[in-house]
């Protein structure tokens, strides 16, 4: 490997692929598989870029479904559901989805949707797009992959709080015994900065495994990472234009500070895994569309 492309891989970016979309379909779903950069990248920092791999049509149009599905979402809550309190915020479980709301006292903004796809069909063909679709089938390890779960990340302008530093992985572990095959992708809807509160990592966190959690702060706080097993000196910010994607394995602690600027910070959060496995908080399977 190259000086470049291992200066690439340290990063974690690698160039956009935009290309491919004039190529057959057979060469395009080759061409969206993971290269040595990003094999390299994914083993030793659990996480890679790919940049803006999503235009502006089609960015206009998920933000337009993003949009529907919170108005939605919403809309089911102030019809009924259950609603409850985790150590004082507010949650709904409604319409298929549990609605987590923000921290304010009394806030009515949506902060996240889990899960979300069934609320539009633009969301349904995402699912199977093979640039998320093609390179999780390497990051997996097997052809055959289905939908884990999704989420959709809403953080507002002024409103949107912080992401405390975690796991994916401890979140599933009472679930499911393939977690390291749960591999995550994030697409961003908006440019993402730390203006915004962007999403960040703690490079090569993931080696470690499932990490012990935060103990005696209250009901969630084992489900945030200890801080003394990871350095914060080794945060990678995820500065990204619109329509760029973020690989990240579910041992990788992450998070995100507030949003304090006026710019929205919207993303949506895609979990697969092995075929043949049941969703995480529905009862049925997705499988994801074979390859052409």
């Amino acid at each position: 490997m190259d000086g470049e492309t291992r200066a690439e891989a340290r990063r974690g970016f690698v160039p956009a692929l935009s290309d491919a979309c004039e190529t057959s379909v057979k060469s395009r779903s080759s061409m969206l598989r993971l290269s040595p950069a990003e094999r390299l990248a994914w083993r030793e920092d659990g996480f890679f870029v790919r940049e803006r791999v999503f235009g502006p049509a089609e960015l206009a149009e998920l933000c337009s479904a993003a949009e529907r599905a919170a108005a939605l979402a919403l809309a089911a809550v102030q019809r009924g559901g259950e609603t409850y309190s985790v150590d004082g915020n507010r949650y709904c479980d409604t319409g298929g989805a549990t609605v987590q709301f923000e921290h304010q006292p009394g806030s009515e903004t949506i902060r996240v949707i889990e899960p979300f796809h069934h609320l539009d069909a633009r969301f349904e063909a995402l699912i199977d797009d093979p640039r998320l679709a093609e390179p999780m089938r390497d990051l997996i390890g097997e052809e055959r992959i289905a939908l884990f779960t999704d989420k959709l990340n809403l953080k507002r302008p002024r409103e949107g709080s912080r992401f405390g530093w975690h796991q994916d992985s401890p979140y599933w572990a009472h679930f499911c015994a393939h977690l390291d095959q749960l591999p995550n992708v994030m697409l961003a809807l908006d440019d993402a900065g730390l203006h915004n509160g962007c999403f960040r990592v703690i490079r090569g966190s993931h080696r470690r495994g499932l990490l012990p959690g935060r103990q005696g702060e209250g009901v969630l706080g084992p489900l945030f990472t200890d801080p003394r097993y990871f350095d914060e000196a080794d945060q990678v910010p995820a500065v990204v234009a619109a329509g760029s994607v973020v690989f990240f394995s579910p041992h990788t602690v992450h998070g995100s500070e507030p949003n304090r600027s006026d710019s929205l910070r919207r993303a949506m959060i895609l979990t697969y895994q092995p075929g043949g496995n049941r969703m995480f908080r529905v009862d049925a399977k997705r499988e994801i569309a074979s390859r052409a």
